[in-house]
């Protein structure tokens, strides 16, 4: 053969392999449990939940094991996650209300904007097929939908919650009934998303339901391992707490757990028969953390106390039952990703990283740029993930929001290092707080009023701080 033509040919080749490359571009599986406390996972020291298929992906990949969300309740976490914002910044403070009483009424209007920018819509426009699956709990109107926020396919239900078997999903713009448990349903959908896009890199978010309130009912395996198992609570001797209550709520929370696990179990076996599991970034969390028992409450960060005799509160602002808080438990969430070829296997992450995040961690990794323009709170920890990141510092420091509205009334913002933590609530002071957390994990004793030299620099430190990072993320509140 000539050399010309020899040399067309390798040229030819080199443009095959370059487009073959291409075409190569790591699909996306973004998976989002809903009120998923860090302890309900079994990476997680000491953890009584049952879940072989979430520590399967961190033993395959890395489990980042302080990861946090900026905002402990559903709506605002979200909102962050999808654009790497804090909710006061998109007019989400609280979980979004669409028909249920509460202190501040019902906000049927009351959704994300379709002008901002988010992870999906970059992924799309780079050319990958996105969609959505499961809980949205961003606003209910069309002007708000999921489709107007960068996804191109959604299968689910808007408001913030639905029932736990026979529900009424959207699908194609048209409300079906559906039969079955909602989380199997959700995983079929999952499922069949995943067939159908196989020839093109697809971003595929799936957000369950579970383990939302109410947690039953389950399929019998889900709930057997803990019928007849002796359930520990966290605090057992926390003054006054309603132990027997705690105890049948972890054991019905747990198999809530258990139900997503088997789901997901069924989704990696899926990826596996079709030989995308090598290409094919899995990243599993939860919108926020849980509290069952921890400090005498449950719930979230608008939690509830959980006690045999209600809580005198002279606070016209805190009902009787309410304990809303930014405790840990209520903040952090379990975190994994798998990403084959990338991610050493057994990987353990200990940096400090939070839900606004992940946006600008999962457009680095598959290569996105973030147009400058676009305001973005969150950092990429791609390099750390990749073993890359030689050198580099990281900040440890968690700013957290949250100002609740419907059952209570605070304005709450926090400063957390490795070692302290500092809670402002500017709408009630004298609910003010600071922990040392390393002598206090479980965060018991208010230091605020110390007396102590080395707490009292140490709350004004935190203080400094707290005030700068409002002003550099825009807070309405602006502490001086």
């Amino acid at each position: 053969m000539p050399l010309r033509k020899v040399y067309l040919v390798l040229v030819l080749c080199l443009l095959l392999a370059a487009q073959s490359h291409g075409q190569k571009r790591p699909n996306i599986i973004f998976i989002l449990t809903d009120d998923q406390a860090a302890w309900a996972q079994g990476q997680y020291q000491g953890s009584q939940a049952i879940t072989p298929n979430m520590d399967r992906i961190a033993q395959e990949g890395v489990y980042l094991s302080n990861a946090f969300v900026v905002t402990p309740v559903c709506s605002p976490s979200r909102a962050s996650l999808l654009t790497s914002r804090y909710g006061y910044e998109l007019g989400i403070d609280d979980w979004i209300n669409e028909k249920g009483r509460s202190l501040t009424g019902i906000e049927p209007g009351l959704g994300i904007d379709a002008a901002l920018p988010t992870w999906p819509k970059a992924l799309a426009k780079a050319g990958y097929h996105t969609g959505l699956i499961g809980k949205w709990h961003l606003g209910s109107l069309d002007e708000s939908h999921p489709t107007v926020l960068g996804y191109q396919e959604f299968s689910g239900f808007r408001e913030g919650g639905t029932k736990t078997e026979n529900p009424i999903f959207e699908i194609k713009g048209e409300s079906q009934q559906m039969n079955g448990l909602t989380e199997d349903l959700l995983t079929d959908l999952a499922l069949e998303f995943v067939d159908n896009h196989q020839s093109s890199p697809f971003a595929l978010s799936l957000h369950f339901r579970a383990p939302h309130t109410n947690w039953l009912p389950v399929r019998p395996e889900d709930a057997a391992p803990f019928k007849s198992k002796n359930i520990s609570i966290p605090e057992p001797n926390f003054p006054d707490l309603d132990t027997a209550r705690t105890k049948s709520m972890m054991r019905d929370y747990l198999s809530s757990v258990k139900c997503v696990d088997r789901n997901l179990g069924r989704l990696l076996n899926r990826l596996d028969s079709l030989g995308l599991a090598e290409n094919t970034i899995l990243i599993f969390t939860s919108d926020h953390g849980y509290n069952m028992g921890h400090n005498g409450i449950w719930h979230k960060g608008n939690g509830h106390w959980l006690l045999n005799h209600p809580v005198a509160s002279p606070n016209p602002n805190i009902p009787v039952d309410q304990r809303p808080n930014l405790y840990d438990n209520s903040l952090r969430v379990p975190a994994m990703i798998r990403w084959p070829g990338k991610i050493q296997p057994g990987t353990v992450l200990n940096h400090t990283v939070a839900n606004i995040d992940w946006y600008p961690t999962i457009l680095d990794m598959v290569g996105v740029t973030i147009p400058l323009q676009d305001t973005i709170r969150g950092k990429s920890f791609n390099q750390f993930l990749l073993g890359k990141s030689s050198g580099q510092r990281w900040d440890e420091d968690l700013f957290a929001v949250y100002t609740t509205k419907h059952q209570s009334k605070t304005q709450m913002r926090m400063y957390r290092t490795n070692k302290y933590k500092l809670i402002r609530d500017f709408l009630n002071p004298e609910r003010d707080e600071f922990y040392d957390l390393e002598s206090d994990p479980q965060e018991h004793i208010n230091l605020i009023h110390s007396t102590d030299k080395r707490i009292i620099a140490q709350i004004k430190t935190l203080d400094k701080r707290l005030s700068q990072r409002m002003i550099n993320n825009n807070d309405p509140l602006k502490h001086p």
